[in-house]
């Protein structure tokens, strides 16, 4: 029978002594504090890898009060979340910056108010540095739930407390943010379509209690002002939803020729509808959608006419932004730089 007896891991004060430095030296390098000879720092490095140290987690953390860890919440259904690529590109972009910087994620879904004691006694529980948080509705509860605990905090999109709908505006100065000019974008698509000889020109919102429809709503009515209301239905940012809307749109005004859609899975539930009404796209009518999203965009049919994002470089920004408030201090720390508003790009495909 094979020995199962426990085998001895090197100590800190056996990496100490490999190198001849003291325990509170051996510990600075470890923990990779400041204040240590380069010379020493090399001969710790070498007992490392010599004895094949690996730190004890548990009194990393006494030592340094970090976790190596970061929440990233996301207040949205998991049905949701797992069948829109748009989540999975963030998360993907955030979790290639934390791997980078060897920092574990920790995913928190919301799936119902009732969620949020539990995500608030987590954070408090000391269980990571920080957190990211997206798709953020504009009743959330969540912003007040950091400030309360005092976590620092990165946010993807604009927090829907910083200004009015569709108004970039000043952020207080504890709000750090990454998002895309949605409105820009939004007049790009819409003014796209007027150069197409389009002059019914109608819109699929997303859920106007986030900040990202409501912006890029705003942004179609900064280049159609005297648009009939009626040319504007809301959706929910899922194909069921976009159909919904482009059914109700064409009862509404049956002439449509063009619409706009505030994101790729709308657009392609419209698609579907004007395919079932006898419509055929573009030359009936134009379908313009927003992201980009991989495997949606592309794969449509016809292939899709849309406002591309970068939606895995914002995650990677989220992320970057909050090591770098971690590495000013944690939570005594300064507040995180911010905001970022990223640029964005119409893409020209076949239905519009």
């Amino acid at each position: 029978m094979p020995d199962q007896r426990p085998v001895d891991r090197p100590t800190l004060e056996a990496v100490a002594a490999r190198a001849g430095v003291s325990r509170a030296t051996a510990s600075r390098v470890v923990n990779g504090g400041d204040g240590v000879r380069a010379h020493l720092v090399e001969k710790v490095q070498v007992a490392i890898r010599d004895l094949g140290y690996v730190p004890n987690p548990a009194a990393r953390t006494l030592v340094t009060r970090r976790t190596g860890a970061v929440a990233v919440i996301i207040p949205e259904p998991e049905i949701r979340i797992f069948s829109d690529p748009f989540f999975s590109r963030q998360v993907r972009g955030i979790s290639r910056e934390l791997t980078a910087n060897d920092t574990q994620l920790v995913l928190l879904l919301v799936e119902d108010r009732g969620d949020y004691d539990r995500i608030e006694r987590y954070l408090a529980g000391g269980h990571v540095d920080g957190a990211l948080a997206f798709s953020l509705h504009t009743d959330d509860p969540l912003p007040a739930i950091v400030r309360r605990i005092g976590m620092p905090t990165v946010y993807g999109g604009r927090p829907g407390w910083t200004s009015g709908p569709g108004e970039p505006g000043e952020p207080d100065g504890e709000v750090a943010y990454v998002d895309a000019d949605n409105r820009a974008g939004a007049r790009e698509a819409v003014r796209y379509l007027l150069t197409r000889g389009r002059e019914r020109i109608a819109h699929i919102a997303g859920p106007l209690d986030q900040t990202s429809a409501a912006d890029r709503l705003s942004g179609y009515r900064d280049v159609l002002p005297q648009a009939d209301p009626e040319l504007v239905a809301e959706g929910d940012f899922t194909v069921a939803g976009g159909a919904r809307a482009m059914a109700e749109l064409l009862d509404r005004r049956p002439g449509i020729d063009a619409v706009f859609a505030a994101n790729d899975l709308m657009a392609t539930g419209a698609l579907r509808v004007l395919r079932e009404r006898g419509r055929t796209v573009p030359d009936d009518v134009a379908v313009v959608g927003f992201d980009d999203a991989e495997l949606v965009a592309e794969t449509a049919d016809p292939p899709l006419t849309t406002v591309r994002q970068d939606i895995e470089g914002m995650g990677h920004m989220m992320a970057g932004l909050l090591l770098e408030t971690l590495g000013s201090g944690g939570r005594g720390g300064r507040p995180a730089p911010g905001p970022v508003i990223t640029s964005t790009e119409l893409v020209r495909r076949v239905s519009a």
